[in-house]
C-alpha cells in the first residue's frame, strides 16, 4: 500500500454497539461449531466424487485481506482446475472455463464456502461481513478505490449484504460499487441487518444462484 494516510482505516462509522458486536462474535463461533459435522459430510461426498469430476486437492487456501487489512489464508472447496499460480489480474473476468463439474455445483449451491467456518471459529471472519479479496488484488484496490480499506474494519464473512445485492463483482467499477454497499452494511449493522442478510444467503443457497 502505497499511500498510508489515503489508506488508513475510519473507524468512526461501525454501527451496532458493544452488546451487538459480542453477541455476534459468540454467535459465529457457536454456529460454526454446529456446522462442522455438515462440512464433515460434505467433504466426504466430495472426497468421493472428486476424482472423477473434479481431480485434484479437495481444499483450496488463498491469501486474502481480513480484519485490519491484514493477510489471512481463507479455506474453500475446491471448485477450479489447479494451476501453479494465479495469473488473473484484478480487472480480469472469472476464469469460467476452469470451473469444473463439480466445483460448478458447489459454487452454485455456496456449498464451496462452507469449509470457511473453520476461519470463522479461528477469529480471522464472520458469518456475516463484507467477503474478503485476494490478497493482491486488494493492495491494489486499496490504492485505486477509495475508501475500500475501510471495509476491513471489521472482519470479513462468509456471506455479505454486497454478496446478496451484487453477486460476484469483476473489475475496478464493480468493486467501488461493492465498497459503498459494503460500507453502507457497516454503516447499519445490527441484529435485523444481520437477520436480513442470513435469510436472503438461505434463499439464495437453495435456489443455486451463486457463482
Amino acid at each position: 500500500m502505497k499511500n498510508k494516510n489515503k489508506n488508513k482505516i475510519n473507524t468512526q462509522k461501525v454501527s451496532g454497539g458493544k452488546i451487538f458486536w459480542l453477541f455476534k462474535r459468540v454467535f459465529d463461533i457457536f454456529a460454526s461449531l454446529a456446522l462442522l459435522p455438515v462440512m464433515a459430510l460434505v467433504t466426504l461426498l466430495v472426497l468421493i466424487l472428486n476424482n472423477t469430476y473434479n481431480p485434484g486437492p479437495i481444499f483450496f487456501i488463498q491469501k486474502r485481506m481480513g480484519l485490519n487489512c491484514l493477510p489471512f489464508k481463507a479455506i474453500k472447496f475446491r471448485t477450479m482446475k489447479p494451476v501453479d499460480e494465479i495469473y488473473r489480474k484484478y480487472n480480469d473476468p472469472l476464469e469460467k472455463n476452469r470451473i469444473t463439474k463439480l466445483g460448478n455445483i458447489l459454487r452454485k449451491s455456496r456449498v464451496d464456502e462452507l469449509p470457511q467456518i473453520i476461519n470463522v471459529i479461528k477469529g480471522d471472519m464472520s458469518l456475516i461481513g463484507p467477503r474478503p479479496d485476494y490478497y493482491e488484488h486488494a493492495l491494489i484496490f486499496c490504492d485505486s478505490i477509495e475508501n475500500y480499506c475501510d471495509r476491513h474494519v471489521i472482519r470479513p464473512g462468509i456471506s455479505g449484504l454486497a454478496q446478496i445485492r451484487l453477486g460476484y463483482a469483476e473489475g475496478l467499477d464493480a468493486t467501488r460499487e461493492k465498497v459503498n454497499v459494503d460500507l453502507k452494511y457497516i454503516e447499519n449493522v445490527g441484529f435485523v441487518c444481520d437477520t436480513k442478510i442470513v435469510l436472503n444467503t438461505l434463499i439464495v443457497i437453495c435456489r443455486g444462484l451463486g457463482l
